[in-house]
């Protein structure tokens, strides 16, 4: 933050933007860095749990929005593509043949019903940590100073959701939200899904991996992986929205501390994702009800970030126009 004070302007006028350029330089472990080269990971999987009715779309829209992602035209390509970001992506769990443009690292072609049986064996699970860890790591090794993290998969926000409830001990009637949009009678119905759930797993709450085998999806593992990557590197993981958080609340659980290694792009509209970053005790600078997916959030993080890293590198000093530099007075 010394840096920051020292540039001709108001002390803190970026906010929290501020805030997240001096953490990023934390992780990074430097002060003067350039955020040039950056990369998003898209985790593509399906979840067993869409069978009981949990969203409005079918199991066959993950493999359509993959198509659109890998032809160049979906969301969130458009998106990365304006702003400078290189995007990967990696199919750990998706139903079917492989895409073509889409890297097949296929655990299994979608969990298990949660509300039937765990959703992964603690094997696969492990596996899909493995595809995150050695993806970001290679991302790393091209020298990406920050590794963005996405997912797509019909169904994730009540794996999500699931794995939150269990770790933070709530009921899902407060912390269920609507997904990619529903109705209210299947709302409720995702909430007793959930509930019922929770009650017929044989899950340890204080064995954050077999959380994440009994609800989770290969998408999660797969970040989880990707953040332990992060962490190992001293390179930041850009957090996207409720997935992502899930994703790092078990590798918090998992290795306390590694939340340190990780910046949140923006609050969820999801419930239960705000719920996390109090836990997580994460702010984001960006509270716009987004709630998109596929690292969207975190990759207009990124176009901000440039802008601000333009002042922070280039900025003037108090010095070097002739004003007195302003004082921080502590109330």
């Amino acid at each position: 933050m010394e840096h920051w004070d020292s540039l001709a302007k108001p002390l803190d006028a970026l906010g929290l933007y501020e805030k997240t350029i001096a953490r990023i330089g934390g992780i990074l472990r430097k002060n003067d860095f350039d955020l040039a080269k950056k990369a998003l990971i898209v985790f593509l999987s399906d979840n067993g749990i869409v069978e009981e009715g949990v969203s409005q779309s079918p199991v066959d829209v993950t493999r359509k929005v993959a198509l659109s992602m890998a032809s160049g035209r979906g969301c969130v390509s458009l998106m990365a593509r304006q702003a400078g970001v290189d995007v990967s992506y990696v199919d750990v769990g998706m139903k079917g043949e492989p895409v073509e443009g889409i890297a097949d690292r296929k655990v299994r072609e979608g969990t298990r019903d949660f509300l039937v049986e765990d959703a992964m064996t603690e094997e696969e699970a492990l596996a899909a940590v493995g595809v995150g860890y050695e993806e970001a790591c290679r991302l790393i090794s091209e020298g990406n100073s920050l590794i963005l993290l996405g997912e797509m998969g019909v169904g994730n926000t009540t794996t999500s959701t699931a794995v939150g409830c269990a770790l933070l001990g709530k009921d899902p009637a407060f912390c269920v939200g609507r997904g990619s949009g529903m109705p209210d009678e299947m709302l409720e119905h995702k909430r007793s899904v959930i509930r019922q759930a929770l009650g017929a797993r044989k899950h340890d709450v204080s064995d954050p991996l077999s959380v994440l085998c009994a609800f989770g999806g290969y998408d999660m593992a797969a970040m989880v992986g990707a953040i332990l990557a992060c962490a190992r590197n001293h390179v930041p993981a850009v957090m996207d929205g409720l997935i992502t958080l899930s994703a790092l609340l078990v590798a918090e659980r998992l290795f306390p501390g590694i939340k340190d290694a990780c910046i949140c792009s923006h609050v969820p509209r999801e419930p239960m994702g705000r719920m996390m970053m109090e836990e997580l005790s994460l702010e984001a600078p960006v509270d716009a009800s987004l709630a998109l997916g596929e690292g969207s959030g975190a990759v207009l993080l990124a176009a901000q970030l440039d802008v601000c890293m333009a002042l922070y590198r280039g900025g003037s000093s108090f010095g070097g126009i002739g004003m007195q530099a302003y004082r921080r007075f502590i109330k």
